[in-house]
């Protein structure tokens, strides 16, 4: 599933030098693979817009195989929310924990493939929201429809795109092409949205597919070169820096790391020899980061989580997520959707290595290059403070842990003007940096109860430059851009199937709505405008997502998928499983969620986000089963079914799925 959005802006490491050979490579690899699937995409959509256009450009004509499918599907997921997101929570407390989101996925698509898409695929639907008309009604399609749009335009496709345009800023910055700062934000944003808007306006899903076949396969690889240059840098290190590193209840030694390769050296120093995990949020070095399972406390994935809340985003994400779901409804049967899921679940087991790994590694091997490119950051906060100080307009700052660690005096100065802010006295003489740490919690939780707005926060280490941190330091000349146009493939693979399904819903769900009558020249027709005008809007919103004012937004982001997704999830699965449920409860159990999970998120802040989710979805499970007992239809839902593709269950799948399972178990017993 996609993770909260950590984006490259909170990363302004320092331009990587590329020569002029890597630059020529680059350029020749992006443009190479557009235009490829462009070509493809032309040539197929062609030859299946004179039986079916809208099928064809939509759903690239329902021929797609498993291959195709399932690097789609990886490419579609991964982009700089991995690398940086990821890599850098990982860098931070949470070690291994963070892979849950990928592991945990892999035995979501198992499930997808075996029971959400012969559901989805037997009715013959293009969209997510065509099937809730089917099952609940036409306002219910509607309803979710718009919402979707807004949401898919304005947010995460102007997102990606922003991300993206940083990884064009950071490595480029300085270097002009055709008369372009490829430094610029904007420049960059342009770059990428028309980037993935040319072969998505032309040929359609067929043209991703076939481009997200090589930026799937290319970003596995660029993945794995990096990790491999990280732990050979580890082999060479210095032992005794890399003690400074080591978590706090590891039992690592000198002498040990002198021993050892690089790999047992990662082991080392991140393995608690008890396997004790500290849930203090900005505590890199407490409890070990080897281990999958947190505590209860722990603010961003607690084992409660694992227990159901991390498993509700997972299956709204994979199973109902229109620019998700798009790949497999344009499967060339049942049988070869499931092989393409299943190969997809199968990669995903490898993510966490080429992505989470390298971010330990990194702070293992830099953590004095991430502690300077805090410093840079805290360094404009301090100085904002003694501004607000100097004019009256005033504001409290929080501080990590680890900020109190190697900057007391700083920490020390942070707390007094919060203090002054908030009228109270504090006693923080001879203090420990864990009391003052302490201090200013209790703070924050006053100015809370005051209204006193709150400001940026002070960190110690700057955890999401990780991943383009190991860029700076450990590219070579020669395969500098094969990493780089790996990682740029992601991003625009990630916004073109976004600008797909954006245009795929409003072309079926919307436009064919209002005109029923409508050609299929006409829909492709539609489809490619709402793709251009799609671009357009989220190109125009793009830049202006780095603006300090923008602050709040991602932290919405993060939350937002509770606001929808456990109602959805339940709506669907009522669909599928209880044929006799109300159709009202469509859109009743969306509206019970949204109340419910805005009463915890305004008055139950303490609880941690997957634990809120798992409880409106309980909550909505209650509502809609009272009611489907209580007054359940006459006559059960009939839906429709399609004779368009072969419906029959592929065995080889099946087989596939038993090993998928087994190996996602051995790993979590591996880093249990």
């Amino acid at each position: 599933m996609t993770l909260p959005i950590y984006l490259l802006a909170q990363a302004p490491v320092e331009s990587s030098t590329m020569g002029t050979l890597d630059m020529v490579l680059f350029f020749v690899a992006v443009i190479g693979v557009i235009a490829f699937g462009i070509w493809q995409g032309n040539k197929e959509t062609k030859g299946e817009a004179e039986s079916g256009g809208a099928a064809g450009y939509f759903l690239a004509g329902r021929g797609l195989t498993w291959w195709l499918v399932g690097f789609s599907l990886i490419a579609a997921n991964i982009s700089t929310e991995q690398f940086v997101g990821m890599s850098g929570q990982a860098a931070d407390w949470l070690g291994m924990a963070i892979a849950s989101y990928e592991w945990m996925a892999a035995i979501t698509l198992v499930v997808v493939a075996f029971v959400f898409l012969p559901k989805l695929l037997r009715c013959g639907i293009y969209t997510i929201p065509e099937f809730l008309e089917y099952r609940y009604g036409v306002v219910s399609r509607t309803v979710m429809a718009i919402s979707t749009l807004v949401i898919l335009v304005g947010v995460p496709t102007a997102s990606v795109i922003y991300s993206g345009a940083k990884v064009v800023s950071v490595f480029f910055a300085g270097q002009q092409v055709f008369g372009l700062d490829l430094g610029s934000i904007t420049v960059g944003c342009w770059i990428i949205g028309l980037s993935a808007a040319a072969y998505v306006f032309v040929g359609g899903l067929k043209a991703c597919a076939w481009t997200d076949l090589i930026w799937g396969a290319a970003l596995i690889a660029g993945g794995a070169v990096v990790m491999s240059l990280a732990l050979t840098a580890m082999k060479d290190a210095n032992p005794q820096d890399l003690m400074e590193t080591k978590v706090a209840n590891s039992s690592a030694t000198v002498a040990d790391l002198e021993k050892a390769g690089g790999w047992d050296r990662f082991m080392l120093l991140n393995h608690g020899k008890d396997g004790e995990a500290v849930a203090v949020e900005g505590e890199n070095m407490s409890g070990g980061k080897l281990h999958m399972i947190r505590p209860k406390s722990d603010p961003a994935i607690p084992w409660t989580a694992l227990v159901l809340g991390l498993w509700i985003p997972n299956f709204f994400y994979w199973g109902l997520n229109q620019y998700i779901v798009q790949r497999t409804l344009g499967s060339k049967s049942l049988a070869e959707g499931q092989k393409g899921i299943v190969f997809a679940a199968a990669l995903k087991l490898i993510i966490p290595f080429v992505v989470v790994i390298p971010g330990i590694l990194c702070f293992n091997l830099y953590s004095k290059d991430l502690r300077a490119e805090a410093m840079k950051k805290n360094n404009l906060i301090l100085a904002t403070i003694e501004t607000a100080d100097a004019t009256g307009k005033l504001s409290v700052h929080p501080v990590t842990g680890n900020f109190a660690k190697v900057d007391q005096a700083n920490t020390i100065k942070v707390i007094e003007h919060n203090a002054r802010v908030l009228g109270e006295k504090v006693d923080i003489v001879d203090a420990t940096p864990e009391k003052l740490t302490q201090v200013n919690t209790d703070l924050l939780a006053i100015a809370a109860a005051k209204q006193v707005p709150v400001g940026t926060k002070l960190i110690g280490y700057d955890y999401d430059a990780a991943f383009p941190m190991l860029l700076r330091k450990l590219m070579k000349p020669g395969i500098t851009w094969f990493v780089l146009a790996a990682i740029f493939g992601a991003v625009v693979s990630s916004l073109a199937s976004m600008l797909n399904s954006a245009s795929t819903i409003a072309t079926i769900d919307i436009f064919q709505k209002l005109k029923p009558h409508s050609t299929q020249d006409q829909l492709v027709g539609m489809g490619k405008f709402f793709t251009v005008l799609f671009v357009l809007i989220s190109c125009l919103i793009a830049p202006n997502l780095g603006n300090p004012a923008f602050g709040g937004i991602f932290t919405f982001i993060q939350e937002f998928q509770g606001f929808i997704s456990p109602g959805v999830l339940m709506v669907f699965l009522f669909g599928f499983m209880v044929p006799r449920a109300p159709r009202f409860l469509g859109w009743l159990g969306i509206l019970v969620n949204v109340v419910l999970y805005a009463y915890l998120y305004l008055f139950q802040g303490g609880i941690p986000f997957l634990n809120r989710m798992a409880i409106c979805f309980g909550v909505v499970f209650a509502v809609m089963t009272v009611i489907t007992l209580v007054k359940p239809m006459e006559k059960p839902v009939v839906m429709p079914t399609t004779d368009l593709i072969a419906l029959e269950s592929s065995k080889t799948a099946k087989v596939w799925a038993v090993g998928v399972v087994i190996a996602t178990l051995a790993l979590y017993v591996y880093f249990w």
